[in-house]
């Protein structure tokens, strides 16, 4: 039933109260899936894709389909694919934006940018990862891609809190925190419907990604992402998960289990090679077996940051900066 996703602008009944819709991304993972609930007199959105006029086209396609207005917004988290047509949206219909709050102020200090702060730790960040300093200026020279795929926020929000529920329309709405992809994940389950909206805490076939970014680069956002992982895992094997990404499917334990055994596998081939000395630069290809444009290359470090500082974490490894200022991991005997 769910192998064949909705073309662009046009919706799939899940249930009679749930409707899947997809939308465009200018990437590799050239799609976003997003929601539609029944609310009172008409239809809740969660996530709402990039503000491009490819997006914004199939909304307005998909508006025109719906049998009432759409009455709110709702996002997951702020990462410009579930958060780029929320401004559009609410300013559009005159409608409210819901979500965490750590990622709603998230959101508008990245749409703000620098202003005018200097870079100077952006390039540590590179410097220490074993980049050039030649690649470093290539990689800190960019103008801040967030405000050009988001629309402006909206000046309010009505605050989802974990562990609290959510009525949209008669059905009330579990709100589970998902931590490590993004600040204050929200992922929705209903009981009732046996559905669970992830977001991108929980993927099919691939993984979400989970990075130590130069904002806060001794983080340790994958502890974090496994920590709160094992709610999913008390999901009744039951539940349709729909994802942000890919179709949806069942038993989330078991995809649970699978992502688990995918980030240790990352952590064994990490330990192993720190066997030498290593930078995350050199630690690249032991994660990623395909070439990295520069735009993977932003989350290839970070991943592979984010699981060398898992790892430091639990006094696997030593870190020595050396003369140059770059990180050098080893494994400890």
């Amino acid at each position: 039933m769910y192998s064949t996703p909705p073309a662009v602008g046009h919706v799939q009944h899940i249930t009679e109260n749930v409707l899947w819709c997809r939308m465009p991304l200018p990437l590799a993972l050239d799609h976003i899936n997003v929601y539609l609930v029944r609310d009172n007199h008409g239809w809740a959105i969660i996530d709402c894709g990039m503000a491009t006029s490819e997006t914004i086209a199939a909304w307005t396609s998909i508006i025109e389909q719906l049998d009432g207005p759409i009455t709110r917004v709702i996002v997951t988290h702020m990462h410009p694919d579930h958060i780029g047509c929320a401004g559009y949206l609410t300013q559009t219909y005159r409608v409210d934006l819901y979500m965490a709050q750590t990622e709603y102020y998230a959101a508008r200090a990245l749409y703000a940018g620098n202003q005018g702060a200097d870079n100077w730790q952006d390039r540590r960040y590179y410097r220490a990862a074993g980049f050039s300093p030649e690649q470093v200026t290539l990689f800190t020279q960019g103008k801040g891609g967030f405000g050009k795929v988001v629309s402006p926020l909206p000046l309010s929000f009505v605050r989802l809190v974990p562990g609290e529920t959510l009525l949209i329309g008669q059905s009330s709405w579990q709100l589970i925190l998902g931590l490590g992809h993004s600040p204050e994940h929200i992922s929705l389950f209903n009981p009732e419907f046996d559905i669970c909206i992830g977001g991108d805490q929980v993927l099919p076939k691939i993984t979400p990604n989970i990075g130590a970014y130069s904002t806060q680069p001794q983080s340790n956002p994958l502890y974090y992402y496994l920590h709160t992982l094992e709610q999913f895992a008390q999901l009744p094997q039951s539940t349709l998960l729909l994802p942000s990404h890919k179709n949806p499917i069942r038993d989330i334990p078991n995809r649970v289990a699978e992502i688990i055994h995918h980030h240790h596998i990352h952590l064994d081939n990490l330990m192993q090679a720190c066997l030498s000395q290593q930078t995350v630069v050199s630690l690249l290809p032991v994660m990623f077996q395909r070439q990295l444009g520069k735009h993977q290359m932003f989350f290839a470090v970070a991943e592979c940051l984010a699981h060398l500082n898992y790892l430091l974490e639990q006094d696997k490894l030593t870190c020595v900066k050396d003369n140059y200022g770059v990180n050098q991991y080893q494994t400890k005997p």
